[in-house]
């Protein structure tokens, strides 16, 4: 190889994966090039990582990266209100990485008050949207299925909206951290029926004006469907990668809840997400410093994935920093 080189990671199997050094891009037309503090790592990696049969190895260089920031090295023609040195947030998608390419318009600035602070701006935009998306007002009793990194900022943005929150999840630990970010019940998820039980307990029967899934799996998702008020809105936030789902719609038609899948896919209101997103947390709004519980170098990557699958105790976020 000649020229300017940078480490990138490139996962060559199921639950393998090699650091290389491979060419440092330029940016082309409207393009600048981040050289990157870190990444977050998402769930939304395990089951490529786990190597399904539609995933295709060796990945490019960098590739299932999407949650990274850092500082403009590079600016590519045609760039505006963008310069080399400038501390962003970006949307790109081979973050795991050293330095990563990105659309200019898929930039968020980050202010001189969050300096030296973690910013994986595409999570964090992805709540803001969520919540947006979810319609939560001050009075409503809320309950959250499944209380991960997403699960917690949810819990924060709801209660400070105004709203009751119920808390579900599996792990003490996050159930700690709920009652830490503003819910007023908590529940462990372990039984199905009595959780339904308690949360008609805690409603007197009505159940919940908003529900929030916020797992990707089947169980959580007719747990979901169950503590729904009528003529109330289920959010289905978690990401259901690993096949199909079934859904009781004799149950949804009987209550005439309304379903909303808050995922996007314009990245003009991922982008948007993250600006929101910047303001809150330079505001105080939510705080997510703690729940950036572990962090790896990049060789670590596979270290980092496993314990996103397996969530060892007092696990929230991972993060790369190369």
């Amino acid at each position: 190889m000649t020229g300017p080189a940078m480490r990138a990671a490139v996962v060559t199997g199921p639950g393998r994966v090699e650091i290389e050094h491979v060419p440092l891009p330029a940016p082309k037309a409207g393009q600048v090039r981040i050289k990157l503090e870190g990444c977050g790592v998402c769930a939304s990696n395990l089951t490529p990582w786990a190597g399904p049969e539609w995933m295709r190895f060796p990945t490019e260089a960098g590739a299932l990266g999407h949650e990274g920031w850092g500082v403009i090295d590079a600016v590519g023609p045609g760039v505006g209100g963008l310069r080399a040195g400038d501390r962003v947030a970006a949307l790109s998608y081979n973050a795991y990485a050293e330095q990563d390419l990105v659309a200019a318009d898929a930039i968020v600035p980050l202010p001189e008050s969050l300096a030296g602070q973690p910013f994986p701006g595409e999570p964090l935009g992805c709540a803001m949207n969520i919540f947006r998306r979810s319609g939560i007002e001050a009075g409503q009793t809320v309950a959250i299925v499944g209380i991960g990194f997403l699960g917690a900022l949810l819990v924060r943005l709801a209660s400070n909206a105004g709203a009751r929150v119920v808390a579900i999840a599996r792990r003490p630990f996050a159930l700690s951290i709920a009652r830490q970010f503003g819910a007023a019940e908590t529940i462990a998820m372990n039984d199905h029926h009595a959780i339904i039980q308690q949360v008609a307990a805690l409603t007197e029967g009505c159940f919940c004006e908003r529900v929030i899934e916020a797992v990707g799996k089947q169980w959580p998702l007719d747990l979901a469907g169950e503590l729904t008020a009528e003529r109330g809105r289920l959010i289905v936030a978690g990401y259901h990668q690993d096949g199909p789902r079934q859904v009781n719609m004799q149950l949804w038609n009987w209550r005439g809840i309304d379903v909303v899948n808050a995922h996007e896919r314009d990245p003009a209101t991922y982008v948007q997400g993250m600006r929101d997103a910047v303001d809150a947390v330079a505001r105080g709004i939510i705080d997510p410093s703690r729940l950036y519980t572990h962090r790896y170098p990049l060789e670590r990557l596979g270290d980092a994935l496993d314990a996103t699958r397996d969530r060892p105790d007092g696990f929230m976020k991972a993060l790369i920093c190369p």
